[in-house]
């Protein structure tokens, strides 16, 4: 103020507030006008906002480990397509498909197979781990959703679509192992390669309608990481979706 030759009264008229409001700006650090206040203060005096109110600008930037956080949606169908489709285009040496059914890939991302098919020619990992439609989890669970598509049926929908692509060199598809269908039911992971799709399941809600964060890897001890492991974790125990035969 004094650089610009203005008293605490005359930069109050220059932006429409009381001259106590502007003693109390120089008195106090931690308080910080409204956006628009200053703006205009900034403007009146002739410097940047940020210079007079840094915590402004500290407060709005992430910090830490909240840069992992890219985008946070209330519902996984908040979640534009377009999002799934470029994370999935974009991977070059992971694709990680860890939800329990995965069934609403094949109508969010237009011919998926190929993608795929695509991707894993030219040396990208493709997993999927599913539930077991015939688990007991399974079975649990479409009790405490009561809805039209049951779990099982979601989960065969991604069985018969991977059935449909044939055998394909560099995808892997199994089930999560039977003591691990309750933290896999509860939690999926979609990972593309340092970026990945995260959805927590409320305790009666379907998948979409649970929130669903959008990650991306910024170091090694990072949310990324963790949820990462947590998937490894699963599919280190995961078996085989052939079923046993018996004659006889």
């Amino acid at each position: 103020m004094a650089s610009a030759g203005l008293s605490p009264r005359q930069l109050a008229l220059r932006v429409g507030v009381s001259g106590k409001t502007v003693e109390r700006w120089v008195a106090d650090e931690e308080l910080i006008p409204h956006a628009r206040n200053r703006e205009d203060a900034s403007a009146a005096l002739g410097v940047e906002a940020a210079m007079l109110w840094p915590k402004a600008v500290r407060d709005r930037l992430k910090t830490g480990s909240d840069q992992e956080i890219v985008r946070s949606y209330p519902y996984r169908s908040a979640c534009p397509s377009t999002v799934w489709g470029e994370l999935i285009s974009g991977a070059t040496d992971d694709l990680f498909f860890g939800g329990y059914t995965s069934y609403f890939l094949w109508s969010h991302v237009p011919a998926l197979p190929d993608v795929l098919r695509r991707k894993a020619a030219k040396g990208c990992r493709v997993r999927f781990l599913i539930g077991d439609p015939e688990g007991t989890v399974t079975t649990q669970r479409e009790g405490i959703e009561d809805v039209a598509m049951a779990v099982s049926t979601r989960v065969r929908t991604t069985m018969e679509q991977l059935a449909r692509m044939g055998p394909t060199e560099g995808l892997e598809a199994r089930f999560s192992a039977p003591a691990d269908a309750t933290n896999h039911i509860s939690l999926s992971v979609f990972r593309f390669d340092d970026e990945a799709l995260v959805t927590p399941h409320l305790a009666t809600r379907v998948g979409h309608d649970s929130p669903l964060l959008h990650l991306r890897r910024r170091g090694e001890q990072g949310m990324f990481q963790r949820f990462a492991e947590h998937a490894e974790e699963l599919w280190s125990r995961s078996v085989s979706m052939e079923r046993p035969t018996h004659s006889g």
